[in-house]
């Protein structure tokens, strides 16, 4: 696996007459991602056409808690109007890793083996659902269930990314069915 390529955010209106635009950030990196220099892959909107296939961030600044980024390849409002719905992409290393140790990305998460606190396989990760309150870990369990996990210490109390598992603090009907369901 060379990498894979995430969404880092969607560019929205021009801010300016000097080609900024303001990003929908949907990154827990923005710093990172959106660093001076950095190549980000567009997907334009659709119908959208003369959009670059790359865009390379030439400088950012917050304003008012929205991030502005101007991009080398945008140098007025009126390009940078045509950048608007945009989305943004990097590809990341198999490498790679987010800077908080107790943070993981999906693609890191998906095909764990899900081990309950004895140690028994109850399942396998097959995504994750990001939520406002807080993300849940989607899993089919080993009797081909698809069931959804808060992805909270409570309930996760470890990921083991070398080891290739996660270790759920099952309760019934949560990813082993309720006693009745059998």
């Amino acid at each position: 696996m060379e990498g894979i390529e995430v969404v880092v955010g969607r560019i929205g209106k021009p801010h300016g007459i000097r080609g900024e635009v303001t990003v929908d950030v949907r990154s827990d990196e923005p710093e990172k991602r959106f660093a001076d220099g950095a190549r980000l892959r567009t997907e334009a909107p659709r119908g959208s056409a003369g959009i670059p296939g790359h865009l390379t961030v030439a400088r950012t600044r917050w304003h008012q808690g929205v991030l502005l980024v101007a991009f080398e390849e945008a140098a007025d409002r009126n390009v940078a109007e045509t950048l608007r719905g945009t989305v943004l992409h990097v590809t990341l290393g198999v490498e790679d890793t987010p800077e908080d140790p107790d943070e993981f990305y999906d693609h890191q998460l998906v095909g764990l083996a899900v081990h309950d606190l004895e140690g028994v396989v109850i399942g396998e990760v097959t995504g994750l659902v990001h939520g406002g309150a807080q993300d849940l870990l989607a899993v089919r369990a080993t009797d081909g269930r698809a069931t959804l996990v808060p992805f909270v210490s409570a309930l996760v109390p470890e990921v083991d990314l070398p080891g290739g598992r996660v270790v759920v603090a099952d309760r019934p009907g949560l990813v082993a069915p309720l006693p009745d369901e059998d």
